[in-house]
């Protein structure tokens, strides 16, 4: 007879709520999908917003509703920082809204250094150039990488976005990947490890996961289960401090036994101790990021900050697949995750055009020269439009983001395609162009077998629009 604690109980899946504004445009509760079609039907509220998708109520105000309010949750990364929005009741989480947001991080990085080698040629070529400067260059307190800085601009910029549409109380973000103190390397973990608790030891794998990229250590292999080995056996004297410590997946763990290092790799023996011994530079790096970005978050609403460890503790618990979205529900002190959203909004930071008024060749020769307006007949590249064509080859809705010509002839980018020389006489304007490129994409593959809301609850996606690229 199995008992009730030990039972695995799946989070329900359910279609991502939509947000609400009373006639003031001051956040109200969101509401269901099937809610706001109803709305919408009946012309008690208008569309505020395409994508994230807003309805504005037109005979409600704030003081006449009942507000429970909501709170976010985020997981900052390098490349993707997951947010999301839910409820939270005694411990209990229903997930509201997920959204994904993907940084450019990198692609700034090769803008600057393309710049830099751009101007250092320039100087040793003797052509005109901007001369290099070296003093009074000392950076200010808490200066940020360009890159680095773009990863904590836009999230503040998405969590003060969603503060405009949803009524958010607090905030949960993880501002530590793991927490150093718990894994000092200063002193043996044995002693410690009783007394951290069941965290503890998703700490430790937490940091050697990032530290060696979730590969082995020995044959490098991914994407398969990977233990905690011992550098230095503890059957020889090894301890269990953080430097003597690696991965290694099942097999190499077995034949390794309690050998050193250097009788059973010797050819990657020095690799392997030299990795175990470095610090986590990149990290480090990171770590200053969500340090920067909770401080800026504490003075908007109050934050409360939890380790990558008790993300991933938490995860386990309730039995979800490691996503962004689903870290950024799981971040912070909770029981249970009772509800979490099945279709993720993907924001792309696709910037705003460029300055640059020419198109070069592979030699860098000026090709041709762009106009110097942006907009024409009303649209402006990256723009959201809907063009319903009546007939022709491309005859057909087609939604997404749009590259204007002074022709006329716009070409738009859809999720399945890019369609080429469409009328602007075609062309409905959805949404104005705000640097981001939106895509939906579900929540993971796995929750295809998953409980799914009862179909009378209204999860029926016709009432949401497409969210196409």
């Amino acid at each position: 007879m199995v008992r009730e604690e030990d039972r695995e109980v799946h989070p329900t899946s359910i279609h991502p709520y939509v947000f609400v504004l009373d006639k003031h445009h001051k956040p109200l509760q969101p509401c269901h999908p099937a809610r706001a079609r109803k709305l919408l039907a009946k012309g008690r509220a208008v569309v505020h917003r395409h994508t994230p998708f807003v309805i504005r109520l037109k005979d409600r105000a704030v003081e006449q509703s009942e507000i429970d309010g909501v709170e976010i949750g985020i997981d900052p990364g390098s490349k993707h920082t997951g947010l999301a929005v839910f409820t939270a009741q005694v411990g209990e989480r229903r997930g509201r809204y997920s959204l994904q947001l993907d940084h450019r991080g990198a692609a700034i990085r090769k803008k600057l250094e393309q710049r830099a080698a751009y101007r250092r040629r320039r100087r040793s070529a003797n052509l005109r150039y901007r001369a290099a400067r070296f003093d009074n260059r000392t950076k200010p307190k808490g200066w940020l990488a360009p890159s680095l800085n773009h990863r904590v601009v836009t999230t503040i910029s998405w969590v003060d976005r969603i503060s405009r549409w949803a009524p958010v109380r607090a905030l949960h973000m993880e501002r530590v990947a793991f927490d150093t103190h718990s894994i000092s390397a200063g002193r043996p973990l044995e002693g410690a490890e009783y007394q951290h608790g069941t965290l503890h030891g998703y700490e430790v794998r937490e940091y050697l996961l990032a530290k060696f990229g979730r590969a082995c250590s020995y044959c490098g292999t991914t994407g398969v289960p990977l233990n905690i080995d011992h550098v230095q056996p503890r059957s020889r004297g090894g301890s269990d401090r953080i430097s003597n410590l690696v991965l290694a997946c099942i097999s190499c763990n077995q034949k390794k036994g309690n050998r050193p290092v250097e009788e059973f790799a010797p050819k990657r023996a020095a690799e392997v101790l030299r990795r175990a011994k470095a610090p986590l530079r990149d990290a480090a790096a990171v770590q200053s990021t969500r340090w920067a970005l909770w401080r800026a978050l504490d003075t908007r609403r109050p934050t409360h900050v939890a380790s990558g460890g008790r993300t991933k503790y938490n995860r386990t618990r309730n039995n979800l697949p490691k996503t962004h979205t689903l870290d950024a529900m799981s971040v912070g002190k909770l029981d249970t995750i009772t509800i979490i959203v099945n279709r993720v909004l993907v924001a792309g930071c696709s910037g705003r055009g460029t300055h640059c008024r020419t198109r070069t060749d592979k030699y860098g020769f000026p090709r041709l020269r762009m106009p110097r307006k942006k907009q024409h007949f009303g649209y402006a590249t990256g723009d959201l439009v809907r063009a319903v064509v009546p007939s022709g080859k491309k005859a057909g809705t087609h939604t997404g983001r749009v590259a204007v010509r002074s022709s006329g002839s716009f070409d738009i980018t859809t999720g399945h395609g890019r369609v080429t020389k469409v009328h602007h006489r075609h062309v409905q304007l959805l949404q104005r162009a705000d640097g981001y490129a939106y895509t939906s994409q579900p929540e993971h593959s796995d929750l295809s077998l998953w409980r799914s809301a009862p179909e009378d609850q209204g999860c029926v996606s016709t009432g949401s629009p497409r969210k196409e690229n």
